[in-house]
């Protein structure tokens, strides 16, 4: 599988490079209030690192001015087993390497999507970047054998409490928590708790995977 830099010009369509952006305040500040846990954890707010000073900065020059929250997805991961999508762009930055895995919603076809079309991106320790609300996306996966402890900005709320709504189309269907749309590999727990299951074609490991960077 080819594993392609976020500065190709193969990452354009799926987000951006926040190159004048300084985090590490933020990451320091994650590290530590967070040890890397064996399994896959995501806390969608946590007050410590909405306390560091860059939050005004990521809601108002990044957010424009729109409510935001700062959480953490953190552990071991090599697989894709679902994909998900917001309202809003996300942003993500780590101390350390990290690889996503990136698909289009465009791909999407017949309301599924061939894990085929998946795309592998690594993002350098300490660069922060966007990726945009047309952009699939998911846990992030381990560059290295110590896991990932990501920073994760997403418009406020998301990813909280699903909201009762009466369902008029499909895409209602999908959404598996606030501002989450989800689609699932048949292979993962997600599937087997009741997501869609949207994603067909292997389940990707990256542990599997002969990784080549382009």
């Amino acid at each position: 599988m080819k594993l392609y830099s976020i500065y190709s010009k193969e990452f354009r369509s799926y987000g951006e490079v926040l190159s004048t952006l300084d985090c590490s305040s933020l990451v320091k500040a994650l590290d530590n209030y967070c040890q890397i846990p064996e399994e896959v954890v995501y806390v969608p707010s946590v007050k410590e690192l909405e306390d560091e000073a860059i939050f005004t900065i990521l809601q108002d020059n990044v957010y424009g001015g729109m409510p935001i929250q700062i959480g953490h997805c953190s552990g071991h991961n090599t697989k894709l087993n679902c994909l998900e999508y917001h309202i809003g762009s996300e942003v993500n930055v780590s101390s350390a390497p990290f690889i996503l895995l990136l698909a289009l919603s465009t791909d999407i076809e017949d309301n599924k999507l061939d894990t085929e079309k998946v795309k592998a991106f690594l993002v350098p320790s300490k660069v922060a970047v966007r990726v945009y609300e047309t952009t699939l996306h998911y846990a992030p996966c381990n560059a290295t054998e110590n896991g990932f402890n990501v920073i994760i900005v997403l418009p406020k709320n998301t990813n909280t409490e699903l909201p009762k709504i009466e369902k008029q189309s499909f895409n209602d269907s999908l959404l598996w928590a606030r501002n989450k749309w989800l689609l699932s590999h048949p292979d993962s727990t997600e599937a087997h708790l009741g997501a869609y299951v949207g994603l067909v074609g292997k389940n990707i490991d990256l542990s599997k995977e002969e990784l080549n960077e382009k």
